[in-house]
C-alpha cells in the first residue's frame, strides 16, 4: 500500500507543471553559467549566431521564388521559412542577443550589484557585436560571394525590401517590443517545458513574422542585404533600422518579460 501511495506521488509529480519559481532558478542558473563564459566563446558563438539567422531570410526568399508571382497567399507561405535560422541557433544553443535578455537579466534583478550589472552589460555588448559581424558577413557572402543564384538573392531582397523599408524608426521599435517579448519567451518556455522545444521556437518566431513585428539580429541580415545590394544606405541601416529594433526589443525582452518574470516570483524566492 506504501509502494502504491509513493507510486502514485511519483506520477503526480511528473505530470505536475514546474512551479513558477522553479523555472525562474533554471533560467537563473543558465544565465549565471553564460555570464561566467570567457568572452572569446561568447564572441565567435554570437558571430556564428548571426551567421546562422541568415537561413531564415534564405528560407524565405527561397519560397518567396519558388511560389507562383499571382499566387494570393504568396507572402504568408513565404514566411514560413523564418524560424529556420532560429531553430538553427536557439536549438544549437549559440548566442542570440534578444534571447539574453531575459537569461542574464534574471540574475541582475534577483541580486542586483554594480559586478552583476557589469557582468551582464559586458556579455550584451559581445553577444550583439558578434551577432551584427556575423550577420554583417553573412549578407556580404551572400551579396558578393555568390552562394546563392542571381534569382534567390533577388527574392532575398525583394522580402528584406518587404519587411523593412516601408517601417518608420519609430514603427520599427514599437514593433520590436512584441519581437524582444516573444524571443524572451522561448527561453522560459524551454526551462518550463519538458520536451517541444522544436515547436516552442517555431510557435513563437513565426507570431513575430505574422505579426510584422522587428526583430534586431534576423533585421540587422535582412538590412545589410539592403545595404549591400545598394537599396538602403549605411544611416538608414544602423539608425533607422538595427538601432530601433535593438531597442525595441531590449525593452520587451527586459523592460516586460525580464521583470515580470521574477516580479512574479520575487516574494517566494
Amino acid at each position: 500500500m506504501a509502494d502504491q501511495g509513493s507510486a502514485e506521488r511519483d506520477e503526480i509529480a511528473d505530470r505536475s507543471a514546474p512551479r513558477a519559481t522553479i523555472v525562474h532558478e533554471a533560467v537563473r542558473k543558465q544565465g549565471e553559467e553564460e555570464l561566467s563564459r570567457p568572452a572569446g566563446s561568447l564572441f565567435w558563438s554570437g558571430v556564428a549566431a548571426g551567421i546562422a539567422i541568415m537561413a531564415s531570410v534564405i528560407a524565405e526568399g527561397a519560397l518567396h521564388h519558388k511560389l507562383p508571382p499571382d499566387m494570393a497567399a504568396r507572402t504568408l507561405v513565404a514566411q514560413l521559412g523564418y524560424p529556420l535560422g532560429f531553430l538553427i541557433v536557439i536549438l544549437g544553443r549559440l548566442q542570440l542577443f534578444t534571447e539574453q535578455t531575459i537569461v542574464t537579466v534574471l540574475p541582475l534583478v534577483t541580486r542586483p550589484s554594480g559586478r552583476a550589472l557589469a557582468a551582464t552589460a559586458r556579455l550584451w555588448a559581445i553577444v550583439l557585436l558578434g551577432n551584427m559581424i556575423g550577420s554583417c558577413a553573412a549578407a556580404a557572402l551572400n551579396t558578393y560571394g555568390h552562394l546563392v543564384s542571381q534569382d534567390l538573392l533577388a527574392a532575398m531582397v525583394a522580402v528584406s525590401r518587404e519587411s523593412l523599408m516601408h517601417k518608420t524608426p519609430s514603427e520599427i521599435l514599437l514593433q520590436g517590443i512584441p519581437a524582444g517579448f516573444l524571443i524572451a519567451t522561448v527561453a522560459w518556455l524551454r526551462a518550463a517545458a519538458s520536451g517541444g522545444e522544436l515547436w516552442i521556437v517555431v510557435i513563437l518566431t513565426l507570431a513575430i513574422v505574422l505579426g510584422d513585428f522587428t526583430h534586431v539580429v534576423a533585421g540587422a541580415a535582412e538590412a545589410f542585404l539592403l545595404l549591400f545590394s545598394g537599396e538602403a544606405g549605411l544611416g538608414r541601416v544602423l539608425g533607422g533600422q538595427i538601432l530601433p529594433a535593438l531597442v525595441g526589443n531590449v525593452i520587451g525582452g527586459t523592460g516586460l518579460f525580464a521583470l515580470l518574470a521574477h516580479a512574479q516570483v520575487r516574494q517566494e524566492l
